[in-house]
């Protein structure tokens, strides 16, 4: 049964739902109905969102979310109108190779950050935000996975440099684009995420294949975009890197990093939006924690809204998994019943910033 715009509103705030809004998952489909199992996550544990890929990775084939513009819309309302509490539908759409919306499938064409940054040119780079974020805005997909504001300092970095992902190695640079970037979709009603922070712009690997270690190699000037657009007021949320970096933190790469995330972000930077994990799965954290380890400590570092891409590996039962682990550890008194509620809070507040509560 599809729910009134009554029943969204009467959902008891319990543990169980501040835990749910928490994790944002991917699925396989191209359609779904009330048996599909992320409509099952949807109504049995109240998932905070959904984020959709192009190509399913584990079986190597690029029929996942995405076939034509007409599905994605279908398939987005249709998860929307099961949900009692409305969701954050998101995905990576930075342009150029980081391009879940693809031109094969009937979507418009886009060009990457490194070409808008050399251009330099903020009438091109907000006329192609805007073509990006129209686009979403008419899917309905509210919260773009973008832009990147890691400084492009390694241009042979696999991960960013080498895919064009960043605008520039000149941080005034990158904050400029990234504001047009940010404006452009702030008006088609979509928000965005900066990522990937404290900057993955200098490391010389690639976090979804194994743990990235930056500390020779990092340094403070990569915090700059971050420092100028969240006192902007443009940081809508900020994603975390899985990148180890000895400076910040001895023992945890930052995803997992108390000192990195609420003491350098939340406090140094005075950032008091949202922050989201990198996908979870990823090698750089699956190969050295355990989940319920990296879950727990993710949290504990002050992250709000896991993401657990479910396309490195893909488990059916994860959202379940996730949850039960989340609320084990709150039983256990490993995490605060108030920590639960910062990031539940934090994440109504992005909601409410979309009209959608």
């Amino acid at each position: 049964m599809l729910l009134s715009r009554r029943s969204r509103q009467s959902i008891p705030t319990t543990l169980e739902v501040k835990i749910g809004q928490m994790l944002m998952v991917g699925f396989r489909g191209l359609e779904v109905d009330a048996g599909h199992p992320i409509v099952q996550a949807i109504q049995e544990h109240h998932i905070g969102g959904v984020v959709l890929f192009d190509y399913d990775v584990p079986t190597q084939t690029p029929v996942r979310n995405i076939e034509s513009p007409a599905q994605v819309k279908r398939l987005i309302t249709s998860l929307q109108a099961f949900a009692a509490i409305p969701l954050l539908v998101a995905i990576d759409q930075e342009g150029g190779q980081i391009c879940r919306l693809k031109q094969e499938a009937g979507f418009p064409p886009t060009v990457s950050a490194q070409y808008l940054g050399r251009r330099n040119d903020l009438a091109v780079t907000r006329e192609q935000a805007a073509a990006i974020a129209g686009e979403l805005a008419q899917l309905g997909i509210n919260l773009n996975l973008a832009p990147v504001v890691d400084l492009n300092i390694n241009s042979d970095n696999p991960t960013i440099g080498r895919r064009e992902r960043s605008f520039s190695g000149d941080p005034k640079v990158v904050i400029d684009h990234a504001l047009e970037f940010i404006d452009a979709h702030h008006r088609q009603g979509v928000l965005c995420t900066l990522k990937h922070f404290p900057g993955h712009g200098s490391s010389t690997q690639d976090t979804h294949l194994g743990l990235v270690d930056v500390t020779n190699s990092w340094s403070a000037i990569e915090l700059e975009p971050y420092a100028h657009i969240i006192k902007a007021g443009k940081a809508d949320a900020v994603m975390t890197a899985h990148v180890f970096n000895a400076l910040l933190d001895p023992g945890y790469p930052a995803t997992l990093s108390k000192s990195t995330i609420t003491g350098l972000l939340r406090q140094a930077l005075n950032y008091e939006g949202v922050v989201i994990s990198d996908d979870i799965q990823m090698r750089a954290i699956a190969d050295h924690y355990g989940f319920a380890t990296a879950i727990q400590a993710t949290i504990e570092a002050g992250v709000d809204l896991i993401a657990i891409a479910n396309n490195s590996v893909y488990e059916e039962g994860i959202v379940g998994r996730t949850g039960a682990i989340i609320k084990q550890a709150v039983q256990a008194g490993k995490l605060s019943e108030a920590r639960i509620g910062e990031a539940y809070h934090r994440i109504r507040s992005l909601k409410r910033k979309l009209g959608l509560i």
